[in-house]
């Protein structure tokens, strides 16, 4: 919560001269930059309308030697201060394969993410804002999907999809593939179930691989 609050009076300042007029098309580069702390860098960002009020809100991924992660900023009507307000943070592994991709299509931001070593996760959230809560002002993860391989073709993998709005999940055991063709892994034993959850935001946002972990052993 201190890192949002220094966002909003980081923005605040750097978008003084802005508040006098509409809200830019986007939020610039020099006023992502200006909440940045020291060490941070941008790792990616998506631009669009998260809320249906027309006006183009930010996501971003930040990373720093010992942290990274997404924060959502809200574009406010013309005067409001700041005009970019901070709704969501999400943890990411401090160290990844690449950088987080980001966008942002019909009101739904996605979040791609790769993880780990020679075993690695690859993990897609999916966020929309939740009318709900606290009106409208938070980001609720609806699906969730992650696959787990080896990036040498050592092991077997697995993959997951999970629809968090119905509480579908489909899994399948991806089997190393012998017998000959492009394909490194055959996708075999799909399996369907139901995981219901409460409500989970941007905040609380688990993590793939501990989920993929519970729903094999169930």
């Amino acid at each position: 919560m201190m890192r949002i609050a220094a966002i909003a009076i980081a923005l605040m300042w750097s978008g003084a001269a802005d508040a006098q007029r509409a809200p830019a098309s986007r939020l610039t580069d020099a006023q992502l930059n200006a909440s940045l702390e020291l060490g941070q860098e941008i790792e990616g960002r998506a631009d669009g309308d998260l809320n249906g009020d027309g006006l183009i809100d930010t996501a971003y991924a930040v990373s720093s030697p010992d942290a990274r992660g997404v924060t959502v900023l809200i574009a406010q009507p013309t005067g409001a201060k700041p005009p970019f307000r901070p709704i969501g943070e999400l943890k990411l592994e401090p160290v990844a394969l690449g950088p987080a991709s980001l966008s942002i299509a019909r009101g739904v931001l996605k979040v791609e993410e790769l993880t780990g070593g020679t075993t690695a996760v690859s993990a897609i959230y999916r966020f929309r804002m939740d009318p709900g809560a606290g009106q409208g002002r938070r980001m609720r993860l609806i699906g969730l999907d992650a696959t787990l391989y080896s990036r040498t073709y050592a092991h077997d993998g697995f993959e997951m999809s999970w629809n968090l709005l119905t509480g579908a999940v489909i899994t399948r055991e991806m089997h190393l593939n012998k017998g000959g063709g492009d394909a490194a892994y055959d996708k075999i034993a799909e399996r369907r179930s139901t995981r219901v959850s409460k409500p989970l935001y941007m905040e609380d946002a688990p993590d793939p691989e501990t989920v993929m972990d519970e729903v094999r052993k169930r």
